[in-house]
């Protein structure tokens, strides 16, 4: 059983990842601004923090936890300070603590803007993109954190299918539950660390993508 911190846990892929590592034996404990929108489920202890608090203040809450998810966004309302800045002060609050294992929930191409004007659905998205871009830059570049950066295209509500496709995007869009199935599984998965996992719907069953990966 693995102790981890879901930041960003009232979220739509947050609900579902945490399910997963519920259903495989994790203890959770999950962040939002409003903590009475975290899934309740047994082994699931809600925190009411957001990304305006200070890195001492995550410092605390991350001690003694084994991984560190971060799902959060602010929907472009906050992106600042909650999907860029927010994101690196949980970077640096895991160094304070030594939580090694963090990982990101991201945006496809997000450290590769020269693409977003090929992608309608990402060029409707620059500045959550940015944002994203300096977040994921200082996590790959100026931390020393066993990272995993998932890069999922656009999200949607559809049912999963549990296949996927890794780093050659054949299709636009990805069902959350299969982003979310995706997140869970990526920490059974070393092979995984020190990685940037561009991912859509695919054909690839998702245990054999990961290994694969």
């Amino acid at each position: 059983m693995a102790k981890i911190f879901v930041v960003g846990g009232s979220g739509r892929v947050a609900s579902e990842l945490i399910k997963n590592l519920i259903n495989d034996g994790n203890q959770v404990s999950a962040s939002s601004r409003h903590p009475e929108k975290i899934i309740k489920l047994d082994n699931v202890v809600p925190v009411k923090l957001d990304l305006h608090s200070d890195v001492s203040d995550w410092s605390e809450v991350f001690k003694g936890m084994d991984v560190i998810y971060f799902v959060a966004g602010s929907r472009g309302k906050d992106l600042l300070q909650t999907d860029a800045m927010g994101a690196v002060k949980t970077m640096q609050a895991a160094e304070n603590v030594g939580v090694k294992r963090y990982i990101m929930l991201s945006s496809l191409y997000a450290l590769q803007p020269e693409k977003w004007s090929q992608y309608e659905s990402l060029a409707a998205l620059t500045d959550y993109n940015i944002a994203k871009f300096f977040a994921d830059n200082y996590l790959v570049n100026d931390t020393k954190l066993d990272y995993t950066v998932v890069q999922p295209a656009s999200l949607t509500e559809e049912t999963g299918t549990g296949r996927v496709s890794f780093n050659e995007i054949i299709s636009n869009t990805n069902p959350i539950p299969d982003v979310a199935k995706v997140l869970a599984e990526v920490i059974k998965h070393n092979n995984t660390i020190g990685k940037v996992i561009m991912m859509c719907s695919g054909d690839n069953p998702i245990e054999t993508a990961l290994k694969d990966i």
